[in-house]
Formats: structure tokens, C-alpha cells, sequence
């Protein structure tokens, strides 16, 4: 079924596999190309091309992840350049302990299904020093097949992409998630947590640190609608969430609880947007810490923004071509 649109998208297996691999990873300066945006042998299009057609179809491309890692301990991804993958660039699925560190990923922005690094049901995830610029979410922490938990993205920079996602399978759980010190230049959305009543669980214990954001449509977008169509059981429930040291430019922030039974918690410790960006809230509880918040959300009056505590314009950094 690999290069055809079917029913269903899950008959390629991957380039490379890590199955049941205890130790090991990939380290160097080399890189390591998908080939996606270059015609398959004996057809007319790319994976990419495929990609394209099968969501204008209705059906579902059969495309290769580039890197998979299932029921794996204790992996090291250092330095290694990642591109062009014609789904998926890396996928963990149950992986207890893993390194990203100086890691880059290279698609472009409209490769259809890119996303960069994507843990699921795993955990003591690290993600350090990272540049990645796909086509679909830059990162995305999913509990689909069972929960996810201590992850950190530290220190690292985002460009085209759908930004730092949670979601949106998250019926398994997801705890104890630490961003720290990153840049998202131009993702579409920015910090977003993803989920609905047919795959929804609880996010809990995720703190955002230090974030500079620019030229994002939704640079804060935690909803748990994210298919408003969707039926089911499984509600979303994020509570426990906090931002601090959080600056951007306009855009809308949309914080999207599911009903007044189930609100979303959240915490704005110091976030900082321009005047013009706006607020979209619904069934959601904000606190402020003694950082403030501006401008204000909507409901009772919080305290503004404190003086910023770091300088993102010192913070941008272009993608480091090459390699």
C-alpha cells in the first residue's frame, strides 16, 4: 500500500526503526533526507504531491515516517540533521529516555503531515538546542496509546511549523511538561495544547518559561475543541497550566475550556503580548501571578504585565543552513 491513498494511512513502514532497542541513537554532523519533495520511482509525483491530492480526495496518503522508535530505552539523537521526510520526521511510541540535543529539522512549510519530534506514550523525553522548521507541528506530545510525562523542551527555536503542540490525542494523559527558554518565529500557532470529546484527557502540571513569540496567528491556542464537530466522552481537561515569562506580538489567544463543568486552569505569570492582540476565552479560570498579564483577558480584572524579565529581541536567531 506504500505510495497509494487508501482508507487508511498506516502501510509504509518507515526508513529507519528502533524496535525494542535498549541504548543506542544517531550522532554526527550528516544529514539524513526523506527524498519527499522528489518524484517516487516509476511515478509522476512526490510523497508530498500525494500528500496534497489524498486531502483533496478525502483519503489517506500512505506515506513513510522517516524515524520511529517504538518500545525503545535510553536513545541519543546529537547534532544529526533531519529533512524532507515524506510524513513524520521522528515518532516515539513507548520510549522510556531519550535525547534530542543540537538536533535540526528541515521541511518546508508546506509539506503536508511534516511534524518535527512527535513523543507519545512515553517518557524523560529531551528536546535541547533544536532548530526545526517542518510543515505540521514542530513538536507534538501525544497519549494516545498510553500517557506521556517529563518532558522538556529546552533552549531551542522554532520557525515554520504549527508550533509546540500537546494533543491531539491525549485520552492517556499527559504531566509534568517544562518549556523553557524557546523562540517560535512564525508558527501558526505558537503554545498550543489540541484536543476534543472524542480523544481528551487530562493535561496537568505544564509550565511555559521564558517563551518570545512573533508573527503567530494564535500564539497562545489551548483548546479542547479542536475538532468542534467531534462526539465522545473523552473530555479534555487541561488545568494546572502555567505561563511565565511569556512575550509576543499580536495574534489571538484563545483559551477554549470545554464546558463550565470541565474549565480550563491557567495561570499568566508575567505574559506579555502588543495592544493589538485579542483574546478569544471561553469556560476558562485565569489567575495572574505577580507578574501580571496585559493586555487584560476578559472577566475579572487581573493585574497588567510587569517590566519583561528578558530580551527576545537579543533571543532571534536564523536557521542555521547548511550541513
Amino acid at each position: 500500500m506504500c505510495g497509494t491513498i487508501a482508507a487508511k494511512g498506516n502501510g509504509c513502514t518507515p526508513f529507519i526503526r528502533f524496535d525494542g532497542t535498549r541504548g543506542g541513537g544517531i550522532v554526527g554532523d550528516g544529514a539524513i533526507d526523506g527524498a519527499g519533495g522528489i518524484p517516487m520511482t516509476g511515478h509522476a509525483e512526490s510523497w508530498w504531491q500525494l500528500a496534497r491530492r489524498a486531502q483533496r480526495e478525502g483519503g489517506q496518503q500512505n506515506n513513510p515516517r522517516l524515524l520511529e522508535a517504538d518500545h525503545a530505552r535510553n536513545l541519543v539523537f546529537y547534532r544529526v540533521t533531519l529533512r524532507n521526510a515524506p510524513n513524520f520526521h521522528v515518532v516515539l511510541d513507548d520510549v522510556q529516555g531519550a535525547t534530542f540535543w543540537g538536533v535540526r529539522i528541515d521541511t518546508p512549510a508546506d509539506a503536508r503531515n511534516t511534524d518535527g519530534i512527535d513523543p507519545g506514550a512515553s517518557q524523560d523525553i529531551t528536546i535541547a538546542h533544536a532548530f526545526i522548521r517542518t510543515g505540521d507541528d514542530n513538536v507534538a506530545i501525544k497519549a494516545g496509546k498510553g500517557p506521556t510525562r517529563h518532558v522538556s523542551v529546552l533552549d531551542s527555536h522554532f520557525y515554520a511549523g504549527h508550533g509546540l503542540s500537546i494533543g491531539s490525542e491525549t485520552q492517556a494523559g499527559v504531566s509534568d511538561i517544562l518549556v523553557r527558554h524557546l523562540t517560535l518565529d512564525g508558527t501558526t500557532s505558537g503554545l498550543r495544547i489540541k484536543s476534543d470529546a472524542s480523544r481528551g484527557g487530562l493535561v496537568t502540571r505544564v509550565r511555559y518559561d521564558g517563551i518570545c513569540l512573533r508573527g503567530n496567528r494564535r500564539p497562545i491556542d489551548f483548546d479542547t475543541r479542536y475538532d468542534a464537530s467531534a462526539q465522545g466522552f473523552a473530555i479534555p481537561l487541561y488545568r494546572d497550566i502555567t505561563l511565565h515569562d511569556v512575550a509576543g506580538t499580536d495574534g489571538t489567544l484563545v483559551l477554549r475550556g470545554h464546558d463550565a463543568g470541565h474549565p480550563l486552569e491557567v495561570t499568566m505569570d508575567g505574559v506579555r503580548f502588543a495592544p493589538g492582540a485579542t483574546w478569544q476565552v471561553e469556560n476558562a479560570r485565569i489567575a495572574a501571578g505577580p507578574g501580571g498579564v496585559s493586555p487584560p483577558p476578559p472577566g475579572p480584572a487581573l493585574p497588567p504585565a510587569q517590566a519583561a524579565t528578558g530580551d527576545c529581541a537579543a533571543r532571534w536567531t536564523p536557521f542555521p543552513e547548511g550541513g
